[in-house]
């Protein structure tokens, strides 16, 4: 089977399950997919916003009924755990609009909302209205992405090959910013 093929039978799918892992590396490889004409791009939006909101429906879940348990509580301990904490009790309704596009707070997020008496229905209600939001934003922002570096990504390969970079370098970026800031501060 040609990979043409594949991603047109399992590129949806493979969204959906990426958006909630690796977030805004997938759903932008998704726009340029788009932009292609390898995905529809209602269907890259829909699968990033079901995703996200699946995923993040669960770490929340998991944090509000196991509070206790030593995963959460290694969670709990981290600086970003705290970050968003804070910003959760001074603006609750907002940040959690907003947490999908801060990155660096997206894992922990959900389960600083766990933990909080935040009621779970404002958060189910709160957490899809903000996936609905992410998902065409991030993904309209790969299709517009597609467009400007289309002669660059001219075949499926360079398309993977550009996605794969984008789903190594974003996290990887971000741990050398915090370790520069940890060496700066210590």
């Amino acid at each position: 089977m040609a990979i043409e093929a594949l991603v047109a039978r399992y590129g949806l799918l493979a969204i959906l399950a990426g958006a909630g892992i690796e977030g805004e590396a997938v759903v932008v490889t998704g726009g340029i997919l788009a932009q292609k004409g390898l995905l529809p791009i209602w269907g890259v939006c829909a699968a990033a916003a079901v995703g996200s909101c699946l995923v993040d429906q669960l770490w929340f879940w998991l944090a509000r009924r196991f509070r206790d348990h030593r995963w959460v509580r290694r969670v709990t301990r981290r600086p970003a755990f705290a970050r968003a904490l804070g910003w959760l009790e001074r603006y609750p309704t907002s940040f959690i609009l907003a947490f999908r596009f801060i990155y660096g707070l997206r894992t922990v997020s959900p389960v600083a909302i766990g933990t909080s008496a935040i009621p779970s229905r404002k958060f189910v209600l709160l957490n899809i209205l903000a996936a609905c939001l992410w998902a065409p934003a991030v993904a309209w922002a790969g299709f517009a992405f597609g467009s400007a570096v289309g002669p660059w990504l001219h075949d499926i390969k360079s398309i993977a090959l550009f996605g794969l970079a984008l789903v190594i370098a974003v996290p990887l970026l971000f741990l050398l910013v915090r370790a520069a800031r940890k060496a700066m501060a210590g």
